[in-house]
């Protein structure tokens, strides 16, 4: 069965409404949870997410309530952390994992980290048993894919296209997957663009996708009640659920 990732940005509209939220969605079909780490310049992320990232930092959201997010939900689901480098790194690197491992958070989903760069932290990552989720996308060459898949963990998230989240742009995926599956068994999910019109249609050919903007768009809708929301949310994740694997 292909998986559903879905993300959502952490204490939008607040941190107990985060909580529910990811705790719902694991009820219904999402197999694991990017909590996304709201950041002032989300440059890889489209106009609804950005909203998102700056509507909860005007909140006062701290890096605290991700921890304490993490901390209640990540039993329940599959947790990975998505963000920019910058908070990471201001953490400490060895910190930030040593603290994921103990929260039972899987991994990171770091959009603004090249490759090469990763490949300085990559023993802590291993220490701490933290998966670094690698991007491909389609502008990389095939030599570049090779090298950034040969040890990718847990799965491969491949950009759908060269652009921003949220962006629900078509094209052939064929002959790119196929340049990603002749280097590497790791399981490779679609991100970018999917959503309940476009999921079946990614999806094809790969093992599962990724949803952050149709989320999002729901919890930015300011008519719905927080159960409502939640509500929606659940709705929209077992549609594409099953949109993937008709």
């Amino acid at each position: 069965m292909k998986k559903l990732v879905a993300y959502i940005t952490s204490c939008y509209p607040e941190k107990s409404f985060s909580i529910d939220l990811a705790l719902s969605l694991a009820q219904h079909g999402v197999d694991s949870l990017e909590l996304g780490v709201p950041f002032s310049d989300p440059v890889a992320d489209g106009p609804v997410i950005e909203e998102a990232n700056h509507l909860s930092l005007q909140s006062g959201f701290k890096f605290q309530d991700l921890l304490d997010i993490s901390r209640e939900i990540s039993q329940e689901v599959d947790t990975l952390w998505m963000g920019y480098f910058n908070p990471f790194y201001q953490y400490k690197i060895d910190k930030l994992t040593k603290v994921m491992q103990n929260l039972h958070v899987s991994g990171l989903i770091i959009p603004d980290l090249p490759f090469e760069e990763a490949l300085v932290y990559e023993t802590i990552f291993q220490k701490h048993s933290i998966a670094n989720i690698s991007f491909v996308a389609p502008t990389d060459s095939d030599e570049r894919i090779k090298e950034i898949t040969k040890n990718a963990q847990k799965f491969i998230y491949m950009v759908a296209y060269a652009g921003i989240t949220g962006t629900a742009a078509s094209e052939d995926l064929t002959p790119f997957i196929s340049s990603i599956r002749a280097h590497t068994s790791t399981p490779v999910y679609v991100g970018f663009g999917v959503n309940e019109t476009t999921a079946k249609e990614k999806s094809k050919n790969t093992d599962g996708v990724i949803v952050g903007s149709a989320f999002v768009k729901i919890l930015l809708n300011e008519n719905l009640s927080y159960t409502n929301k939640i509500e929606q949310c659940c709705n929209l994740a077992d549609i594409i659920k099953n949109e993937i694997n008709i």
